[in-house]
């Protein structure tokens, strides 16, 4: 399995072990690493190479989230990153109660600006679908990250959807 971490998050695969599809042929990502996960889904399965499944923990989707409220989030990561990544942190780990230091990386602004201005495409997971790769999308209905109702209503149309009461972002 091929694992991509979310944004400000490192080794955080740990969380979602009782997700995951550790076999070979396994690529997943959490929220930033999902839009990874597909890019690098994609550029496998373009190259004729094995895929079976794609895993979608949390999928950071801002499809349709107007262009000055990511503005707005650039701005103020940018002032002060550390009171950003603190309120960030606690936006994700709601509503668990873990010990986050473990987990925690430094991001770049240049990441958070990946990270926002991604667009999922229908025709793109359409693609792997058609190459026969399995799709999985986990999502928390407490997600105070993404909108978890409106992610799943896109995914579901491409992968299994699983949005799973009670849970945030961490899926905890």
């Amino acid at each position: 399995m091929r694992f991509f971490s979310g944004f400000g998050f490192a080794n955080e695969w740990i969380l979602f072990k009782d997700f995951l599809d550790r076999g070979e042929y396994t690529v997943a990502g959490f929220s930033y690493g999902a839009q990874k996960a597909l890019r690098y889904a994609l550029e496998l399965c373009r190259k004729g190479e094995r895929i079976q499944k794609l895993q979608l923990l949390s999928p950071a989707y801002f499809n349709g989230l107007p262009r000055s409220i990511k503005q707005k989030e650039i701005v103020n990561f940018a002032k002060n990153p550390g009171t950003y990544m603190r309120f960030f942190y606690k936006k994700a780990l709601y509503p668990a109660t873990i010990d986050m230091k473990p987990f925690i990386k430094e991001p770049t602004l240049a990441e958070l600006k990946e990270l926002l201005f991604f667009e999922w495409r229908g025709e793109e997971l359409q693609e792997l679908r058609d190459g026969k790769v399995e799709i999985e999308i986990y999502l928390g209905e407490l997600d105070k990250i993404v909108d978890a109702s409106k992610a799943h209503q896109f995914f579901k149309e491409y992968g299994v959807s699983y949005l799973i009461k009670g849970v945030g972002h961490l899926l905890r």
